[in-house]
């Protein structure tokens, strides 16, 4: 995956409609992921990844993002309903 974030921003669009702010960040933090993972290990280890927390109504996309995100990366996708722990 060597996509830049506006590719990412690109690919997401073509079936997101709207959500840029999150969609620019969650490209931003896929990048910042692979790049991470390119790093000699003892680096990698000095390197904090970064966690994602989507919130917003019901609709507004956040589980298509992670969705279609997980796609481009090649990742598995796993849905956890928090709602329930709120």
């Amino acid at each position: 995956m060597n996509l830049t974030p506006q590719q990412i921003v690109d690919a997401l669009d073509r079936y997101i409609i709207g959500q840029h702010p999150a969609k620019r960040a969650v490209a931003i933090a896929l990048r910042n992921r692979w790049r991470r993972m390119q790093l000699e290990p003892e680096m990698r280890d000095e390197v904090m990844p970064k966690n994602i927390l989507m919130i917003g109504p019901t609709g507004v996309g956040k589980t298509e993002i992670a969705r279609r995100l997980a796609t481009l990366a090649n990742a598995p996708f796993v849905k956890v309903e928090a709602t329930k722990f709120t």
